[in-house]
């Protein structure tokens, strides 16, 4: 028995989010994974994930694993699996890797990064991988909103009912903006997520930006607990999920740019 595990990258437009669902949802990623392994080798197998994303939500470094008796070498799964995927769901890589390894449980830390489209006018050729949002936003106050974020809190004042989370408290190592030419990209990396966490934290940054709350504000939402003070859950489509880590490195030894910025503060 191999236990194999797959990064993927998937454009969520089409699907009804990671997650296996009944036929009469729509189609998603885990079920056409396993669909296409099926038809490769005539093999049910059940994927573990490292994220369920959204409706909607994209990746870029989604990873996955499952067991298997078929022989098929490493090299050769990311095209076997490609080559009946759609489109819109590649395989990157494949690694057979120890009997242990869990997808969602042996993640040490995750990368995010959210997309708003902040130009009067929408680009046509970005709109289903950004939020738009015309009116213009106080960014530097953003900024300053985002690094209160940061630190070991308890977030369920950013956790959307219906979770299965059972503690609220989480590292997030990094929250930050940075802005060119009129698109802001919110990054967020912690050692886990609650259940629209990021989106919650985008929404409650843009009504930052908007004036309707202060960066001082943001102490008080955390502590408080309460959903109701943070911001709105911000649209899926502007989500990606960028990278999952297994290592012992921090997020700083694989982005030090952030740990340079950090010492600025």
């Amino acid at each position: 028995m191999r236990n194999i595990r797959l990064t993927v990258s998937y454009d969520g437009t089409a699907y009804h989010g990671f997650q296996r669902q009944p036929e009469f949802h729509g189609p998603t990623i885990q079920g056409n994974l396993e669909s296409v392994w099926k038809k490769l080798v005539g093999e049910e197998i059940t994927l573990n994930t490292a994220g369920r994303t959204d409706t909607g939500v994209h990746a870029t470094g989604q990873v996955v694993n499952f067991l298997t008796t078929a022989p098929i070498p490493d090299e050769k799964l990311p095209k076997a699996f490609n080559s009946l995927l759609p489109r819109d769901i590649r395989i990157l890589e494949a690694h057979t890797v120890a009997e242990e390894f869990h997808a969602r449980y042996s993640a040490c830390w995750k990368r995010y990064d959210y997309k708003i489209d902040n130009r009067p006018i929408a680009d046509v050729f970005t709109r289903l991988y950004s939020l738009h949002e015309p009116i213009p936003l106080r960014v530097e106050k953003m900024k300053r909103a985002a690094r209160l974020l940061e630190g070991k809190h308890n977030f369920k004042a950013f956790s959307s009912a219906g979770g299965v989370s059972k503690t609220f408290e989480r590292n997030l190592y990094v929250c930050r903006i940075q802005e060119e030419g009129g698109i802001l990209q919110i990054t967020c990396i912690g050692d886990g997520f609650l259940y629209n966490m990021v989106r919650i934290i985008v929404g409650t940054l843009i009504n930052v930006g908007k004036g309707w709350l202060q960066p001082e504000d943001i102490p008080d939402i955390l502590q408080s607990m309460d959903r109701k003070r943070a911001g709105i859950t911000a649209r899926a489509r502007g989500l990606t999920l960028s990278y999952v880590h297994y290592g012992e490195e921090s997020p700083f030894d694989i982005y030090p740019e952030y740990l340079y910025s950090q010492k600025e503060h």
